[in-house]
């Protein structure tokens, strides 16, 4: 689900950057009020390296692949330090592994980003109330949300010269082959906030 350089104009592309940039600007404004802003760091850093994991580790689902995405996962234990932290990892996969584009990285920033906060904002919504149906539609719904906005950027971005019923198809396979994400990331984030609420419940105390 990462976009991939040349897939979208550069004017929009532009405007990813932009918003992404906003986003994450607002994100460390919110950080730098809490009484100690570096505390999440280390959360922070050990989410990135288990968001960036994941993405290596691809799931035949034809026609395509997928990969888990966690960024409902990221949403709920990181709160705004989602933001930044994604876009830390989004870098690396691109530059490490060609996930991604790196002109691109304003847009996957926004497909992973606006997924995770609004988990985030989800499980501080409802989570104290019902952890378990609040963990499960994080992980499900941040991936719905993030297959919605890659595919509705792509159609936006979408040249004249491609033909827009194949590749309304391709986009439609891909949607499908990643369907099974939205159940299978509920019940990996349901499972995982059960036992973080029991082991170690400081690390859903976020920003």
């Amino acid at each position: 689900m990462h976009l991939a350089d040349g897939i979208v104009p550069v004017d929009m592309a532009l405007a990813g950057y932009a918003a992404s940039a906003a986003l994450t600007g607002v994100a460390l404004s919110r950080i730098n009020r809490l009484p100690d802003p570096g505390a999440g760091v280390p959360r922070a850093a050990m989410l990135v390296t288990v968001f960036f994991a994941a993405s290596l580790i691809a799931i035949p689902v034809p026609p395509a692949s997928a990969h888990l995405i966690l960024a409902g996962l990221m949403g709920v234990c990181l709160g705004w330090y989602a933001m930044p932290a994604i876009m830390v990892g989004l870098f690396l996969q691109a530059v490490m592994f060609g996930h991604g584009g790196i002109t691109t990285l304003g847009l996957n920033g926004l497909i992973f980003g606006l997924p995770a906060l609004g988990a985030f904002a989800l499980w501080a919504r409802i989570g104290g109330r019902w952890p378990d149906l609040a963990a499960a539609f994080a992980g499900g719904g941040a991936v719905l949300l993030a297959l919605a906005l890659f595919a509705g950027t792509v159609l936006l971005g979408l040249p004249a010269s491609v033909d827009p019923a194949a590749e309304r198809l391709a986009l439609v396979a891909l949607v499908t082959a990643h369907l099974p994400l939205v159940l299978a990331e509920g019940v990996i984030v349901l499972v995982l906030l059960r036992v973080l609420r029991r082991v170690e419940p400081r690390l859903l105390t976020h920003a």
